[in-house]
């Protein structure tokens, strides 16, 4: 391992500590957030710790690390707790961070008042993910976002830069 993908795993494994900090609180988001906050302005909220992380965020041991206007990027820790029975991570794993990645890089986008769904995801599964990788992240950029349909691509890598699954999403757009 070059020493560049060991200063950037320790610099990801700094911030999955970070992550675990007893000051996050995991809670769902207050429907007065969705109508009074931009998606950018809830996502850079939720990186203060004003606004509460999702509960799943917990449960599979990822956080949002980073948002700006059409792009937004998660990161993970594979587990052997996230392991099917053939001895890997659960692709519902890789599934999860892609999702949220393209999924909230389209609401990155919207003003106060709007929401979105996934309407449809689509995931290339690369190589096998073990709880030997560390840290991985998943970049979600958008591709297009109108009126009532957002899409966006997504790509799931470690610190070296291998990726391991990319995906695709279309999202449908609506007023909360």
């Amino acid at each position: 391992m070059s020493a560049d993908v060991k200063a950037m795993q320790a610099e990801w494994l700094a911030a999955a500590a970070a992550m675990r900090s007893e000051d996050v609180t995991y809670d769902v988001l207050p429907i007065e957030a969705m109508r009074e906050c931009s998606g950018l302005e809830l996502f850079r909220k939720m990186l203060r710790g004003e606004l509460p992380a999702p509960p799943i965020m917990q449960t599979l041991d990822i956080a949002l690390v980073e948002a700006e206007k059409g792009r937004v990027v998660f990161q993970g820790h594979p587990a052997r707790a996230h392991y099917n029975p053939l001895g890997s991570v659960h692709g519902g794993y890789h599934a999860t961070l892609l999702d949220s990645c393209v999924a909230c890089a389209v609401q990155s986008t919207l003003e106060a008042g709007q929401g979105y769904t996934t309407i449809e995801l689509k995931i290339n599964y690369l190589r096998a993910l073990t709880d030997q990788v560390g840290p991985v992240r998943a970049e979600g950029k958008v591709i297009h976002v109108g009126k009532q349909i957002g899409t966006a691509e997504g790509r799931l890598f470690d610190a070296a830069g291998r990726l391991y699954a990319h995906a695709t999403t279309t999202c449908l757009i609506f007023q909360v």
